[in-house]
């Protein structure tokens, strides 16, 4: 079955993996790293004549984000403007073969979302384009120092025109969830194929006793964080007495 449907196949097909599908995240965690791998399976068996280029992105859950300007006013920072964004990855990570500008033209990488100039962050409190793409480039900014948007051209190994593989950090931010690590095929600026693989980020040992029982029992966990903050407060008042 498998030999029939690549003898029908017109175009290269992606068989892609990653080197863990989940990653536990405990107290000690300080980050990980991810190897991103596969093969290229083409119709006939034979690589393409020219060479082509592979890019890899990994992307964390979206989240709903508020970015707030800051104002001095009368010698006190106050809030200012803000832009919000409905569709902001946690996490994004994209490794290529080459420079993205050396692989695809601006409007292909805008449309696959390569490089982190090109996420679409779905603006939705700011109309004016200056200010959008003012925001818009603070956060992405203010992610790449923590390390949560990461862009590493020239790190993905082709190996015969057939094997590929690239490293991606996961640094120790990162939050749980669901993660999606996308393979893109590109030759002569066109995607040739694509192939998605899931990776799970959760919490476990403590942590995830902690998380689980935040989630399932809020009322109780509530009141026994609150219970656990006075009596912190009464022992510490009690020491300072006694000094």
């Amino acid at each position: 079955m498998l030999l029939l449907m690549l003898g029908g196949a017109s175009k290269p097909m992606l068989v892609p993996d990653v080197s863990q599908r989940s990653v536990e995240i405990q107290y000690s965690f300080t980050g990980a790293e991810l190897l991103l791998f596969g093969a290229i399976v083409y119709p006939d068996g034979r690589p393409l004549r020219d060479s082509a280029d592979i890019v890899v992105v990994l992307k964390g859950p979206i989240q709903s984000i508020t970015m707030r300007e800051k104002q001095k006013v009368a010698g006190v920072w106050v809030n200012a403007a803000s832009a919000h964004f409905r569709s902001a990855p946690s996490y994004y990570a994209m490794a290529s073969s080459r420079p993205i500008k050396d692989i695809v033209d601006e409007r292909t990488a805008a449309i696959y979302e390569l490089g982190v100039r090109n996420i679409q962050l779905s603006p939705s409190s700011l109309n004016v384009t200056d200010e959008i793409e003012r925001f818009q480039t603070g956060l992405v900014d203010l992610r790449r120092r923590t390390g949560l948007y990461v862009e590493e051209p020239g790190t993905v190994e082709i190996t015969d025109g057939v094997l590929y593989r690239a490293r991606l950090p996961l640094p120790a931010r990162v939050i749980v969830g669901t993660y999606t690590a996308e393979t893109f095929l590109i030759q002569d600026g066109r995607v040739l194929a694509a192939a998605v693989r899931e990776v799970e980020i959760r919490k476990s040992g403590f942590e995830r006793f902690v998380a689980t029982a935040a989630e399932d029992w809020s009322f109780l966990y509530g009141l026994t964080a609150t219970g656990f903050a006075l009596s912190l407060g009464w022992i510490a008042g009690y020491a300072f007495r006694r000094k």
